[in-house]
C-alpha cells in the first residue's frame, strides 16, 4: 500500500512539472496553421540576434566558470587545510547571494562603478562585461563553493599536500596537479550549474545593458507569439542537459587520495 502511494505521489509530481512543458512544446509547433511544424524553431535559430546573444552568454559562462574555479578551488583548499575555523564564516559569505536579490546587487554595481566613480567600469563595453562576469560569479558562488567543498571532503587534503611537498612541489603545482584532478568531478558539477545560471540570467544583464540571452528571451516574449515558446523549450533543454551532464560526470570515480598520473 505504501508503494502505491509513493508511486502515486511521484507520478503526480512528474505530471505537475511535465505537463506545462509539454503544453509549451505543443504550442511552439502551431506556428503553421492547421498542422504541426518546427517553423518557430527555424526562425529562432536563423535570427541573428539569437545567435549573437546566445554566443555572448556562452562566452560569459565560460569566463565565469574559469574565474569561479580560480577563485573557489584555492580558497576552499586553503580554508580546509589551514583555516578550518573560518569555514562557518566562508560558508555564510557564500550563501549571501541566495539572500540578497540580484537587482540590489546590480544597482550597487551601477552606483559604485559608474562613469563618475573611482573605478568607472561601466564606461566601456569591456569593463561592463567584466562587471557582469563578476556578478555571474557571485550568483554561482553558493553552488560552486559547495560542490568543491564536498569534493575536498572526499580526499585527505593534508596527506596529499604533505606528500607533494615532500617531493618538492610548490603550491601552484599542488593545486594544479594534485588537488584539482581529485576534485574534478565536483568542479565540473559546479561548472554546469554555473553555465545554466548564466544562460538564463536576466536582471543583471538587462540593467547593465548587455546583449545576453536572458534579455533576448524577455524581448521575444513581449513581441512574438510562437517563438517565445520555442525559446522556453530550448532554455529548458539547455538546463536539463547541464543537469544530465552533472549526473554523467559523477559516474566517474576517483579513488580518494590517489595520485594523478
Amino acid at each position: 500500500m505504501s508503494r502505491f502511494w509513493s508511486w502515486t505521489i511521484f507520478i503526480l509530481g512528474a505530471l505537475y512539472f511535465a505537463l506545462p512543458l509539454i503544453g509549451t512544446f505543443e504550442f511552439s509547433l502551431r506556428m503553421r496553421r492547421g498542422e504541426y511544424s518546427f517553423d518557430a524553431y527555424r526562425k529562432v535559430f536563423a535570427d541573428p540576434q539569437f545567435q549573437a546573444t546566445f554566443t555572448y552568454s556562452i562566452v560569459m559562462a565560460i569566463a565565469t566558470i574559469v574565474f569561479g574555479v580560480l577563485l573557489v578551488v584555492p580558497t576552499a583548499y586553503w580554508v580546509r587545510l589551514k583555516l578550518p575555523r573560518w569555514r562557518p564564516w566562508i560558508e555564510f559569505i557564500t550563501l549571501l547571494p541566495l539572500v540578497i536579490p540580484a537587482i540590489v546587487v546590480v544597482f550597487g554595481y551601477i552606483r559604485l562603478y559608474n562613469t563618475s566613480s573611482w573605478l568607472p567600469l561601466t564606461g566601456s563595453a569591456n569593463g561592463t562585461n567584466m562587471l557582469l562576469m563578476f556578478g555571474y560569479a557571485m550568483l554561482s558562488l553558493p553552488y560552486m563553493y559547495r560542490a568543491v567543498d564536498t569534493g575536498l571532503r572526499a580526499i585527505d587534503v593534508a596527506t596529499l599536500t604533505e606528500a607533494a611537498q615532500s617531493l618538492g612541489a610548490g603550491w601552484i603545482t599542488i593545486l594544479g596537479r594534485v588537488i584539482l584532478p581529485n576534485v574534478l568531478v565536483a568542479v565540473l558539477s559546479g561548472a554546469f550549474l554555473t553555465f545554466a545560471i548564466v544562460i538564463g540570467e536576466f536582471t543583471m544583464a538587462a540593467l547593465l545593458n548587455r546583449p545576453a540571452f536572458g534579455p533576448y528571451l524577455q524581448l521575444m516574449g513581449a513581441n512574438r507569439a510562437y517563438e517565445p515558446a520555442a525559446l522556453a523549450v530550448i532554455a529548458f533543454a539547455i538546463t536539463w542537459a547541464c543537469m544530465g551532464l552533472i549526473q554523467l560526470v559523477t559516474r566517474f570515480t576517483y579513488k580518494p587520495g590517489a595520485q594523478p598520473k
